[in-house]
């Protein structure tokens, strides 16, 4: 299945694409697409519809965050080892977590706004892995056993921010709209296996991102494993599990970042495509 969320922002309603790729109204079977529409016996009770029953969205309406009152908003950096060599730092022997803040969620295509300050907001297409099932020290073997489903991120980044600001990553990675989400939530049994997806991102028509998940070098069974050795992992936290090589810092030989007028377009095979632009905030 293929999850959403339409309508304006803050007032957002469940959807599920059909298999015409139209959208249907799921408001008269679960208030929103969230931790219990997405825990297993809510992800049944959605696979057992007839979509054809549903009500038809006419019209093109806003698509939202496909993922609503999302728990923790969990993030793995350099965890491409071509990434890291772009950005002139060592592959981690393990995986670098940090959390990004719930606020920095919208739309996959609501304008991205560049702070006020920002010298060198960046752009970075992510693999998101929905939780579905809660778990705390969960085998890796079990691992995927958690997983709801899959979606596009764009963890953009504001550089200067996250690297010059002090402190850790979290000034740089959470200002506001620096978190899309979306398209779709593509359910899991729809990703056959997530360490084969194509991901890419272009910025004003010109693609800098053009990378596979085969080349990350924590997957998402032991990223899953690893991340609940913490904290209980809960139905609709979301996991955004890093980027391939061709972000902006890592153009040569002079870097490139947004700035407002700038459209960013980028996807991620079989779970969609997301598109901003970029405005001053």
């Amino acid at each position: 299945m293929k999850l959403l969320r339409w309508g304006p922002e803050g007032r957002e309603r469940p959807g599920v694409l059909d298999g015409d790729g139209r959208i249907r109204d799921l408001s008269g079977v679960v208030s929103d697409i969230d931790g219990a529409a997405l825990s297993p016996e809510g992800l049944a009770k959605l696979r057992a519809l007839d979509l054809r029953q549903l009500p038809l969205v006419e019209g093109s309406p806003r698509i939202g965050p496909c993922v609503a009152r999302v728990g923790k908003f969990m993030c793995i950096g350099l965890n491409y080892s071509d990434h890291a060599a772009e950005t002139g730092a060592k592959v981690p022997p393990e995986p670098v977590l940090f959390l990004k803040a719930n606020s920095a969620i919208c739309g996959p295509y609501d304008q991205v706004r560049i702070p006020r300050g920002s010298k060198k907001t960046d752009w970075e297409v992510e693999l998101g892995v929905v939780i579905g099932r809660a778990g705390k020290y969960i085998p890796e073997e079990r691992a995927m056993e958690h997983v709801a489903g899959y979606c596009v991120v764009n963890d953009v980044s504001e550089r200067d921010f996250q690297l010059n600001r002090h402190g850790t990553w979290t000034k740089g990675k959470s200002c506001d709209t620096f978190g899309p989400i979306g398209p779709w939530l593509v359910t899991a049994d729809e990703v056959p296996d997530p360490q084969n997806l194509h991901l890419w991102c272009e910025v004003n028509g010109h693609r800098y991102q053009n990378g596979s998940t085969r080349t990350m070098v924590y997957g998402v069974r032991f990223l899953v494993h690893y991340l609940s050795q913490f904290f209980t992992l809960h139905p609709g936290d979301l996991i955004s599990t890093g980027t391939p090589p061709g972000v902006g810092m890592g153009v040569k030989p002079e870097p490139v970042f947004l700035k407002p007028g700038d459209r960013m377009r980028l996807g991620i095979d079989g779970l969609g495509v997301q598109e901003q632009l970029c405005v001053e905030d």
